[in-house]
């Protein structure tokens, strides 16, 4: 299988969840998602996954056509993302699309038509067409960073809640813009962080927050690397300067520091240091860095994100008692499960020849795509909300903890890898 960089993956054998039998999936290396592509491919899917997709598909199905009131999304903007996203929209019992926003009203016509998307989802040019719809509840933004403060003010300004891609925004400062405009008009925020909605997640929760089996977190280590092409690292939106000025530290950056946020119960680190020789392009985008965290506790963490290293997705927890280790964090390897290495009181046999005990290997069932179970549960706070509920804070304080940070390896990398003292 060849991804949008031209890099072949070895197994082509990625997983057909939730697609019609002989479509596969398209592994678009330059986003790291997977998106659904019309390709045939027999050897996507062994025959009781399949069962198990249809049963799916089906019962899906049945529970959208039940609900009689699904909270109704808007798409502003037809990025590749935006594919994926639909797709999740689909699966998802409690919403549906409505309307596909573009600058150009032929370009989301191609988008509904490509996608599949219902019959009723109406192609809307300019995205404030979208905003100003009376059918529309809530918006989901694929939109540049750079456009993100914009749209996603005029978004809740409309009373519509907001599903925002991350990077949220290119600062804190405009973060903050995004929030208070969803908190003064009582609409719902949630960043577009998939792995956080994988069930795998809450188990691995489980797993760090037991004291007899885990102890104390004491380090945390994340990577988030892929190798880019030249027609990317020349033309994608990631490196261009008026778009995504984040670089590498807004795309893959993002995802590692918010899994060092998770793994400590969300403690703000006290210091922020860049490692020393960030990559830069020649407009001064970051295409590789990385950073060490110091906690109030004594505990630190490291990252490294970059566009310019081999597809890596690795997660490593040290407690005092317990070690999690996941290789896949971003993305699972398959759709239909999840799984993490757990080891506890690990030590080594009397020769010193080897471990005992080893650690575990833990699998988890997966029911929806990740994608599908954020939205999903996106949808259910915006019914609670409909119902006359406040709305929950918990997605705004993790979406401004993980900005905070990002600003911080930002200026400590323009600073020239000095300490930045974090500031909540």
């Amino acid at each position: 299988m060849m991804g949008d960089w031209g890099v072949r993956i070895k197994n082509s054998s990625l997983p057909a969840q939730f697609e019609l039998t002989n479509i596969s999936l398209h592994f678009n290396l330059n986003v790291g998602k997977l998106l659904p592509k019309e390709l045939t491919n027999s050897n996507t899917s062994s025959s009781h996954l399949l069962e198990k997709i249809s049963r799916t598909k089906t019962n899906t199905r049945m529970s959208s056509a039940t609900n009689p009131n699904p909270i109704r999304f808007g798409i502003l903007g037809c990025a590749e993302i935006a594919r994926k996203l639909s797709r999740a929209i689909s699966f998802s019992p409690n919403c549906t699309i409505a309307a596909v926003g573009s600058r150009s009203l032929s370009k989301a016509e191609q988008f509904i038509s490509a996608n599949s998307l219902p019959s009723s989802a109406l192609p809307l040019a300019p995205y404030d067409a979208v905003l100003g719809h009376p059918s529309v509840d809530a918006v989901y933004i694929p939109l540049p960073t750079s456009l993100h403060a914009e749209w996603a003010v005029k978004a809740a300004e409309s009373g519509k809640h907001v599903l925002l891609e991350k990077p949220t925004a290119l600062c804190v400062a405009e973060l903050d813009r995004i929030l208070e405009a969803c908190r003064v008009n009582g609409v719902v925020f949630m960043d577009s962080t998939m792995w956080m909605h994988n069930p795998r997640t809450e188990v691995m929760r489980e797993r760090i927050s037991d004291p007899a089996r885990f102890g104390e977190v004491k380090s945390v280590n994340s990577i988030f690397t892929f190798y880019a092409d030249e027609d990317f690292l020349q033309n994608d939106i990631r490196v261009k300067p008026d778009l995504d000025a984040l670089g590498a530290l807004g795309d893959a950056g993002w995802y590692c520091i918010r899994s060092i946020l998770w793994a400590n119960s969300y403690t703000l680190p006290k210091t922020v240091t860049a490692f020393p020789n960030p990559v830069k392009n020649q407009s001064g985008i970051i295409l590789s860095c990385g950073a060490h965290l110091q906690f109030p506790n004594d505990s630190c963490a490291t990252f490294h994100c970059s566009f310019l290293a081999h597809l890596t997705m690795q997660l490593t927890v040290i407690g005092t008692k317990g070690t999690l280790n996941v290789t896949d964090f971003v993305i699972p390897y398959e759709e239909s499960k999840a799984g993490f290495g757990f080891g506890r009181e690990n030590g080594f046999d009397e020769l010193v020849s080897g471990w005992d005990p080893k650690p575990e290997r833990e699998e988890v069932e997966v029911d929806l795509p990740q994608e599908a179970r954020m939205v999903r549960e996106f949808c259910r706070l915006v019914q609670e909300v409909k119902e006359g509920k406040e709305v929950e804070g918990k997605w705004m304080e993790i979406s401004r903890k993980t900005q905070v940070v990002v600003d911080a390896v930002k200026k400590s990398v323009d600073l020239g890898c000095k300490s930045v003292e974090i500031e909540g």
